[in-house]
């Protein structure tokens, strides 16, 4: 390789840095339970979404995984109230706890519910320093009314990656809801409910892989770049 091949002189060579193997291969081993953070999205009583994410939450729970289920009633719209307000606040502390997520929304004309996308637009990208969502595991699901559908699922798996999440590949819709779950609100065993169980085991399976991780794995070159042109910028102002 010439040294043509590796001019790069818009670069901040101070800022560049080789990937850490070390870092990268051999993280100090967390040994706690994965701590997986679910939001659903309905808040009618008998929440289809709800049902779905309390089954995927023992299935969680039998993978060894500590689990805490955000309850979305009383959560204002985003921009309503001051992010002072106690479910906020709650919302964001879960978010900052968890090392994944599961969302789970029901479709409505042809979109996730506003329930749904309230408690996401309250999870900022940044609260000062701290990132409450970045570097974190993320799995999808939707319940459906009729057909099956994927659009929910989309959507929300966009918002995944803009909220600097690793949402994993696999995914669960289940249509015609209401004809899944029993009187008790159990779901009843079927090939919907194994596709739930492969989420959720991808889910913990890659939240134990890329937790020890995260932090390295999200680290960017722009971002060091502007801090450290901060910084100068700081320490070299003048005194008024």
């Amino acid at each position: 390789m010439s040294l043509e091949d590796t001019d790069t002189p818009n670069i901040d060579d101070s800022q560049f840095r080789p990937v850490d193997e070390a870092r990268l291969f051999q993280p100090e081993r967390m040994t706690h339970p994965p701590r997986i953070l679910m939001l659903y999205g309905s808040l009618r009583e008998r929440s289809y979404s709800r049902l779905l994410t309390e089954e995927a939450a023992r299935i969680l729970r039998r993978y060894g995984a500590e689990v805490r289920i955000y309850d979305p009633h009383g959560l204002p719209l985003a921009d309503e109230v001051e992010a002072s307000h106690p479910k906020v606040q709650e919302l964001r502390e879960l978010s900052l706890w968890s090392e994944g997520q599961v969302w789970c929304s029901p479709e409505r004309h042809g979109a996730m519910s506003g329930a749904m996308k309230t408690q996401i637009d309250w999870l900022p990208l940044s609260i000062g320093a701290v990132r409450p969502t970045q570097g974190r595991t993320l799995a999808l699901m939707q319940v459906c009314g009729g057909s099956q559908s994927f659009n929910s699922l989309n959507q929300m798996r966009v918002l995944g990656r803009w909220m600097r999440m690793f949402t994993i590949p696999n995914q669960s819709s289940v249509p015609k809801a209401f004809s899944e779950f029993d009187e008790a609100g159990r779901m009843k065993p079927s090939s919907y409910y194994e596709r739930v169980v492969d989420v959720m085991e991808e889910l913990v399976k890659l939240t134990l892989l890329l937790r020890e991780r995260s932090d390295y794995l999200v680290e960017r070159y722009s971002e060091r770049v502007e801090t450290a042109a901060e910084l100068s910028k700081r320490v070299n102002q003048r005194s008024i």
